[in-house]
């Protein structure tokens, strides 16, 4: 029961932060039919900020990092993002009435990052003068990248099997695209795939603009005008961006209603699921090099998020034939508010078997 008590009153205490009440403000705006709307550029002005303080930030701490203390949190960020994947491949995709493709593309979400709630959760661990490694955004793409090409290559393998047009010993030409001719092998042909992924995946908005940050802040001198600018503004514009998320996921929530309620269990548990394997990992790597509590809950955080600002293009591009009404309203609708109401759950973890 004590245990029951501390995890209620974390939650009622972080609800109360400006984070989380903006979120829920704009989930009761939308359930009202408010009329209130933030413009589209404001928007994208709002997020193209966010992230160029996250990546600059991770920069700035990159310079001062040394090799192992990042490789390891990358590569626990990076199997993190196939794990999801994988983990989904054989739960959500193979429920009926979900299709393999709509079941691919949604964990694809599930497993890529939501910058907006790993922003969410550094402000929320600075508000409580919780510690985490400056380079924390700079794990954002092995993650993000990891799960969307882990489910597209897996999607569209399994969308040739079941065509027929993947013999023992033949090619994968005609699902990528191509014409059968014996000239090209399947191996061949995946590792295009890859590279087409990859270059959609960091070509994005989002990821373009958090590398930029992170180039910025390791090879120029921007401490300047990110400690005049940049941060002062933060708390500010996520504010604002926490409203309008929580708007759109209360919008989305009726775009379920078109798909299997397979995705509304998956959107609610997912993200408890995946955090807790982001959670495990960062353990791991706590064990290793001394990863600190902040930067473990911060990993459960971009674990148990979903991507809501790079993936959505990126399967529409890569997977046309999925539903976007399945993998953007279960991500978008339930999996956003979700990830971002169980922040306070990883905080209450890490300080129970570290300390904060």
């Amino acid at each position: 029961m004590d245990i029951l008590a501390d995890i209620a009153t974390t939650v009622l205490s972080q609800l109360q932060k400006p984070t989380l009440a903006f979120l829920l403000g704009g989930m009761m705006l939308a359930a009202l039919g408010s009329k209130l709307e933030v413009p589209t550029p404001v928007y994208k002005f709002v997020v193209l900020l966010l992230l160029l303080k996250v990546g600059l930030g991770a920069g700035i701490s990159i310079r001062e990092a040394d090799l192992v203390s990042l490789a390891v949190p990358a590569a626990a960020a990076a199997l993190t993002g196939i794990a999801i994947v994988l983990l989904g491949s054989r739960s959500l995709a193979r429920l009926r009435g979900v299709s393999p493709m709509d079941g691919m593309a949604t964990v694809g979400l599930f497993g890529a990052v939501s910058a907006s709630t790993l922003a969410a959760a550094m402000a929320m661990l600075d508000a409580d003068g919780i510690a985490y490694e400056g380079f924390i955004g700079a794990l954002y793409p092995f993650m993000d990248i990891a799960a969307l090409v882990t489910a597209i290559l897996m999607a569209k393998m399994a969308q040739a099997r079941s065509r027929n047009v993947i013999p023992q010993n033949g090619a994968a030409t005609m699902a990528l695209g191509g014409t059968g001719s014996a000239d090209n092998d399947g191996p061949s042909e995946n590792r295009t795939l890859v590279r087409g992924i990859l270059t959609d995946t960091l070509q994005s908005g989002a990821i373009s603009a958090l590398l930029l940050g992170i180039a910025i802040g390791v090879l120029g001198r921007p401490e300047a005008v990110y400690a005049s600018f940049y941060e002062p503004l933060f708390r500010g514009l996520l504010s604002i961006l926490m409203l309008v998320m929580g708007m759109e996921a209360w919008s989305r929530l009726s775009e379920l209603r078109k798909v299997a309620h397979a995705y509304v269990l998956y959107g609610l548990s997912a993200p408890l699921v995946h955090g807790a394997i982001g959670f495990g990992l960062g353990m791991i790597a706590h064990q290793l090099t001394g990863f600190s509590a902040g930067g473990i809950v911060l990993l459960a955080v971009m674990a148990a998020s979903s991507s809501d600002i790079s993936g959505p293009p990126t399967m529409r591009g890569a997977l046309p034939e999925a539903n976007p009404s399945a993998y953007v309203g279960a991500s978008t609708g339930l999996g956003t508010p979700v990830a971002i109401l169980s922040i306070p759950l990883w905080i209450w973890l890490a300080d129970l078997f570290i300390g904060l």
